[in-house]
């Protein structure tokens, strides 16, 4: 996985910045982008050099949670073309595994989608503090990303949410209680609504939401300031604040959230916005799916 495809990674002042680099596809998340991404983070939590990592996107947003339009299109396909035959990354056992004739099998769900979430968590678990910034977009998958890094500095007028809630998906990293509480979690994820930046900032999931067009400085100032700590003391620091998270149950309530996401697209209503997706295309089902809530049109397939 090395060197990168799907993103960029560089090194300079003590900071490794690590840009999704998809943006044709909203720097939709593929099972390369996600092995690229952990792949990016263990080089940067082994280099000496490193102090803080930035995470960032390309172009019009962060990143629109995973590139559904194919799988969604193909009957439920999310794997590796290059994955081993009969594996449960193969990508035909998953679409045989997503026919509404067959039995389901929620462990081939489960054995997948774990690994995603413990290449997301690797922000999390790496010692070196890591600031995601956001601008435009973030939702779906994407917000694992967001979520799992340990500061997010995000546009005032960005978008932050989880529109999947409302079908065909469920947060497999479980972070939005541990970021803002049981209240506002649900508030969230019993409607699919997103945050804007400003709001985000109100409720204290983001720790600062400036013009877009001051984004880059203002992440970069924050950087600069961590980079001014010890190694040492920066790993201490998140390894403190982490074990109490962890401690209050993350793991656990991680594997209920992964179970459940497979669990939702393979309900009568999961099954019936994967056929309209292979029907009329991911988009359309994705603006009827949001189309009652006055946010057709928008991101968030998964």
């Amino acid at each position: 996985m090395w060197p990168p495809t799907q993103l960029t990674y560089s090194t300079a002042d003590r900071i490794a910045r690590i840009t999704l680099d998809r943006p044709d596809r909203g720097n939709g998340l593929t099972s390369t982008l996600i092995a690229e991404l952990a792949a990016a983070v263990e080089r940067a939590d082994l280099d000496p050099d490193v102090h803080v990592i930035v995470l960032s996107g390309n172009g019009k947003g962060f990143c629109g949670g995973y590139d559904l339009v194919e799988s969604a299109e193909g009957q439920g396909s999310l794997g590796p073309s290059d994955a081993v035959e009969g594996s449960p990354l193969d990508p035909a056992v998953m679409a045989a595994n997503h026919d509404p004739s067959r039995t389901w099998d929620p462990m081939v769900d489960y054995a997948m989608m774990s690994r995603n979430v413990k290449a997301f968590m690797t922000l999390f678990h790496a010692a070196t503090p890591v600031i995601c910034s956001v601008h435009g977009f973030c939702v779906a998958g994407g917000t694992d990303l967001a979520l799992c890094s340990d500061l997010l500095v995000i546009a005032d007028d960005a978008r932050i949410g989880y529109p999947p809630a409302r079908v065909w998906g469920s947060p497999t990293t479980s972070m939005w209680t541990h970021r803002l509480g049981p209240q506002r979690a649900k508030r969230l994820l019993f409607t699919g609504d997103s945050l804007s930046g400003t709001e985000a900032l109100e409720w204290g999931l983001a720790i600062e939401a400036p013009p877009a067009d001051r984004l880059v400085e203002r992440t970069d100032a924050l950087a600069e300031r961590i980079t001014r700590m010890p190694l040492n003391q920066l790993a201490m620091m998140k390894l403190l604040v982490n074990t109490q998270v962890q401690e209050q149950g993350l793991h656990a309530t991680q594997v209920l959230g992964t179970v459940f996401d497979g669990i939702t697209r393979h309900t009568p209503e999961g099954y019936a916005f994967q056929q309209r997706a292979a029907e009329a295309g991911f988009r359309q089902a994705v603006r009827e799916r949001d189309d009652p809530f006055g946010d057709a049109g928008g991101l968030g397939g998964g």
